[in-house]
């Protein structure tokens, strides 16, 4: 049987999981409802509930665990509470000391940019915050790791709260002008030549 992969933008308000077997969580929304997806599919790596972007999905094991790795990066978009500061973004880079089940944890060194203007992506079905609230900021943040919640931890550690999180890319891949919820279909040659750039 040939393997199956898919390009996925999650929304808002999904489990990156098709299965729910938490009796406390009966009414969330899975990623089975998004597309009739083939028997055996998983998502690689996760993004939170209420995390939004590029997910990609296979029936092949061991390409999950070679996108898990740290081969390739992952760029996330982050709608932030308050205007960053150059300083900010300097410790970001650096890497700072987050909690992972209740252990510190050094971040490794990464790339993070101010997004001026802001990236323009589709309202998101919840609303995020009245704008009296306070000004908000965006920036760019690029891991090779992905520890839980990583990128909320690490923005609320320079003072600056998450308020929107879109993964944008993983290795060459990119989110692009695919619509939340939208699903592509991609061959096996293809999808591992996508993820390294070679097309």
């Amino acid at each position: 049987m040939p393997d199956h992969h898919f390009i996925l933008h999650k929304p808002y308000g999904y489990l990156s999981q098709f299965v729910n077997n938490q009796t406390r969580r009966k009414n969330k929304k899975l990623l089975g409802s998004l597309h009739d997806f083939p028997e055996g599919i998983m998502a690689i790596g996760r993004l939170d509930e209420t995390s939004e972007g590029l997910l990609l999905l296979t029936t092949d094991g061991k390409i999950s665990e070679r996108v898990r790795s740290k081969v390739y990066e992952k760029e996330y978009y982050v709608q932030l509470d308050g205007i960053i500061s150059e300083t900010a973004i300097e410790t970001l880079r650096q890497g700072v000391e987050i909690t992972v089940a209740g252990k510190k944890y050094a971040t490794l060194p990464c790339e993070a940019t101010a997004l001026n203007p802001p990236p323009k992506f589709a309202a998101r079905s919840r609303k995020i915050r009245d704008p009296r609230h306070g000004p908000t900021s965006w920036v760019s943040i690029t891991l090779r790791e992905g520890k839980f919640r990583q990128v909320r931890k690490m923005t609320a550690a320079v003072g600056f709260p998450t308020l929107r999180l879109v993964r944008v890319r993983i290795g060459a891949i990119r989110l692009n002008q695919l619509p939340s919820g939208g699903v592509v279909e991609v061959k096996t040659p293809a999808f591992l030549q996508m993820i390294d750039g070679v097309i």
